[in-house]
């Protein structure tokens, strides 16, 4: 058994740690309250920004089609791995590794596959398997449209000039707290829906619904990637405040035991200094 001094210094550690994991449990109970608020307030536009341009797309010529719309021989894939600039978040970061090998060794086994990494975390594992063209670990500084929309420009261009023939988003997508749901999200070319016979889309429009899409395309795009990245990001402060709100739930169960373990051999000392005593008495007495 370890002796008094040595329990003393591991309680010390252990309180010093879970005042740490308490705080930034707190911290990021703080973000992930405006990143889900972000979040929830964007899903509904992008959604249904998303369900017009695929219904406009559908009722469209194969002739008039977009370049973003092409579908091609899949030769060449790009990935656009979405992950986090920090640790201490749970499984966060490596469930989007894992699905990159997956998609890397599996889906698209015997193409090129390279990446474009969103999050330092991916970015220092997935550049020993395959080729990063970029890191934008940068954007999480200061995270607006405008920022995610120079990469969303980035990859349609990538895409326009023949450089990949698909690009797909891999993320976590923020469910609640306590649950991140693994995305792969196909990004170019777009996916059109079928066009529903029983609907009658009697609209006209000005300027021609070819213009119109072709306008909202790039915004459509986007908004995709910017509501991505904010999931993810509000996924990121959930799975970590998660973490660690069970990191101090277990230091406070092993402190506790630590406890328990320096009064019982405190005890058995004092017992032990007591029997001791009472033995040197009797033997001066006898």
């Amino acid at each position: 058994m370890a002796n008094l001094k040595e329990i003393r210094n591991r309680i010390s550690s252990i309180s010093s740690t879970m005042q740490i994991t308490s705080a930034m449990k707190m911290v990021s109970a703080a973000k992930l309250k405006k990143a889900q608020d972000a979040i929830t307030a964007m899903r509904p536009y992008a959604d249904k920004l998303t369900e017009l341009l695929q219904s406009l797309s559908a009722t469209l010529d194969a002739d008039s089609g977009s370049v973003y719309a092409t579908e091609k021989e899949v030769n060449k894939v790009l990935l656009v791995a979405i992950n986090s600039n920090r640790g201490l978040c749970g499984g966060f970061n490596s469930n989007i590794i894992k699905q990159s090998n997956h998609l890397l060794d599996n889906v698209y086994a015997g193409k090129q596959v390279d990446f474009v990494c969103i999050g330092k975390k991916a970015n220092d594992i997935l550049e020993k398997r395959s080729t990063i063209i970029a890191n934008k670990s940068e954007v999480y500084d200061d995270l607006t449209f405008d920022n995610v929309a120079e990469i969303a420009e980035m990859l349609m261009e990538k895409f326009v000039n023949g450089s990949y023939d698909k690009i797909e988003l891999v993320y976590n997508k923020f469910k609640n707290a306590a649950t991140q749901i693994i995305m792969t999200e196909q990004f170019l070319p777009i996916v059109s829906q079928e066009a529903d016979a029983d609907v009658n889309l009697d609209y006209v429009f000005e300027p021609s619904k070819e213009e119109i899409v072709e306008a909202l395309i790039p915004k459509s795009l986007k908004t995709q990637l910017y509501k991505a990245i904010r999931d993810s990001f509000a996924a990121e402060h959930g799975a970590r405040m998660t973490a660690m709100h069970k990191a101090t739930d277990n230091a406070t169960e092993l402190r506790d035991a630590l406890k328990l373990t320096y009064n019982k051999a405190r005890q058995a000392a004092i017992t032990n200094e007591i029997l001791e005593i009472v033995g040197g008495a009797e033997a001066l007495n006898n």
